[in-house]
């Protein structure tokens, strides 16, 4: 499959000496892609058509799981330092955020598109439109652009995938520190947003906020706007055998018009299965330049036995359509991270989430 038809039928053509026109590009139904199928290089077709050139006949070319886990576009890494002031009523009075990391538009043809500032969009998306830091008088964002050589790309939920996690964990620390329930706190901080503190409210209520657990368990909260559309997630942890488990997600979404429900509620399954892959133990790591990672025995992703419950509840809305595909992904992480704040009282920043023992 593929996400950009076009970029793969002009590498075809370069390559082959055709016209763009006389390449056919079969789109197949994708299944997944989640960025990976939309590369600009195109990387995986140029390999295909040079091996069927070199060939002169038709060839299929595949790439082992170990190719691909070593050899593909990685999401980049991110580091944030948040200080925050809190005021009498303890609400965020000042606010000073700083991100480094790499931009996944450099080198592409969507580079110029951000030239003019110098800041790539997607690495501040979350955090420079948050409607917390609107609310904020005093604030401030800063982007330091960091150049590696490591290939990044977009990843699902592109920009979203760190700074809902930054953003939901550290509302959660201010509530903690204002002795307010985190819900409770963000209903404050979110009195003017009606559409997230519609979804905030929904997720609550279906999940029983504030009522009582079996022992052992703790509930986490996280609401997030990405893609035209508005997320809310509470997740139910326990610790067992020193790793965190999931139990449950209650999930609510305002996506505006809701076209299909069930599309709606499977790409909200699927956005919480990926993301709580990653929230809880898919990493990349290199070393003297080269992926340490190969396969699924030691890049590890969410598991049967590791899903939890999905309920997903769809707030009925009159808006303009708001997208599926990725929303789903950002609140997981800072949902799990916040239960397990609540359960052990350790504040885990990093993802994975690791336990301290």
């Amino acid at each position: 499959g593929t996400q950009a038809q076009t970029f793969e039928q002009m590498t075809a053509a370069a390559i082959t000496g055709l016209k763009p026109e006389q390449v056919q590009i079969h789109t197949t139904f994708l299944g997944g892609g989640f960025g990976r199928r939309a590369v600009p290089s195109s990387d995986w077709v140029n390999e295909a058509v040079h091996v069927a050139k070199a060939a002169a006949a038709p060839v299929k070319t595949v790439w082992t799981r170990e190719d691909d886990v070593r050899g593909g576009y990685y999401r980049p890494a991110f580091l944030h330092r948040v200080r925050v002031a809190l005021g009498d009523d303890g609400l965020p009075a000042a606010w000073d955020h700083a991100m480094v990391g790499q931009s996944i538009m450099t080198g592409t043809p969507f580079e110029a598109s951000f030239a003019k500032t110098g800041v790539d969009p997607s690495s501040v998306e979350g955090v420079a439109d948050s409607p917390y830091l609107k609310a904020i008088a005093n604030h401030r964002v800063q982007l330091h652009d960091y150049r590696a050589p490591v290939p990044v790309l977009w990843w699902r939920s592109v920009g979203h995938s760190h700074t809902a996690f930054v953003m939901e964990s550290m509302i959660d620390e201010l509530a903690r520190a204002s002795g307010v329930d985190p819900v409770a706190y963000r209903r404050r901080l979110l009195a003017d947003q009606p559409r997230h503190l519609g979804v905030l409210n929904l997720a609550a209520e279906k999940a029983g906020w504030g009522s009582p657990l079996p022992e052992g368990r703790a509930r986490g909260v996280a609401v997030h706007e990405s893609f035209g559309s508005f997320v809310a997630q509470v997740a139910e942890v326990s610790v067992e055998g020193g790793r965190i488990r999931v139990h449950r997600v209650v999930c609510a979404i305002d996506c505006g018009i809701a076209v299909n429900p069930k599309t709606i509620e499977a790409q909200m399954e699927s956005g919480i299965a990926f993301g709580l892959g990653a929230a809880l133990s898919s990493a990349i790591t290199f070393k003297d330049g080269r992926v340490q990672q190969s396969n699924f025995d030691d890049y590890r992703v969410l598991r049967l036995p590791d899903m939890p419950k999905v309920e997903v509840h769809i707030v009925p809305s009159r808006e303009r359509p708001g997208g599926v595909g990725e929303p789903g992904t950002p609140p997981i992480a800072p949902a799990v991270a916040n239960a397990v704040a609540a359960l052990t009282g350790q504040r885990l920043r990093e993802m994975p989430l690791r336990l301290r023992a």
